[in-house]
């Protein structure tokens, strides 16, 4: 089986690593990472300028780009063979609810997914996790299940996982993306040269957060599984907006 591997914090992140680690014993992996975080750069392309591809010493691709270039480069051109999964994280810090639009490990998952890969992303609940071992043996077991697996075409499944001790773990849920109140104001700052700058406030906490959601299976100790899509269409406003465009002024 043939893995490739990626993430937005980078190809030095510790999550990166431990789940190379651990895939590595189970598959052929490749891993192609950002050259440093990139959080929050969503689903975005790198088109102003060429890129470059370097290796590290431990054999790891890191791309000056997106999670997306990354995935996109490795796909498209980098390797030789199509792998069988394309899997992104483990991040440092949950991606749940309306996170994932955001997200750049659920975009270089969902970059394998759009071409045509089963692939996985991969979150611990909470920033500055202490137990990356317990993603990683889950995604594991998720790697091994899906292979005996029937399903019939690619899948994108949104992984988050608590931040406890493996056998702390409740076990797992299918669940559906919540979604968060409004978020925090921006932070308004003065540089030593008087000019004004500004941070992105803090996500909001969560509005519809209850049972079945990604928020609420992570807070009950499960780990939580979404499977998620790329059609952004609103299917159930197309006939009233037909109605709406036939009506007379």
């Amino acid at each position: 089986m043939k893995i490739l591997l990626s993430n937005d914090d980078g190809y030095l992140a510790p999550g990166l690593n431990i789940l190379a680690m651990h895939l590595s014993k189970i598959a052929d992996i490749t891993v192609v990472a950002p050259e440093r975080n990139r959080s929050g750069a969503s689903n975005s392309l790198t088109l102003d300028r060429p890129l470059s591809v370097k290796q590290a010493a431990n054999g790891f691709f890191y791309v000056n780009g997106t999670p997306t270039d990354c995935v996109h480069i490795a796909l498209t051109g980098l390797m030789q063979e199509m792998p069988d999964m394309v899997i992104s994280g483990i991040n440092d810090g949950a991606n749940m609810g309306d996170d994932t639009i955001y997200s750049g490990t659920v975009a270089a998952a969902t970059e394998g997914y759009l071409l045509g890969i089963p692939s996985f992303a991969v979150s611990m609940a909470q920033h500055q996790p202490s137990h990356f071992d317990t993603a990683a043996s889950i995604i594991v077991d998720l790697v091994k299940k899906y292979n005996h697996s029937e399903f019939t075409e690619p899948t994108l499944l949104n992984v988050n996982v608590p931040d406890l001790p493996l056998q702390a773990i409740k076990g797992h849920q299918i669940t559906r993306l919540g979604k968060r109140h409004k978020a925090e104001p921006v932070i308004q700052l003065q540089t030593p040269r008087g000019e004004t700058v500004y941070w992105v406030g803090a996500a909001g906490q969560p509005n519809d957060g209850g049972e079945g959601t990604d928020f609420h299976a992570v807070a009950q100790g499960y780990v939580s599984i979404s499977p998620i899509q790329v059609d952004l269409t609103r299917h159930s406003q197309i006939a009233a907006m037909q109605q709406w465009l036939q009506a007379k002024n």
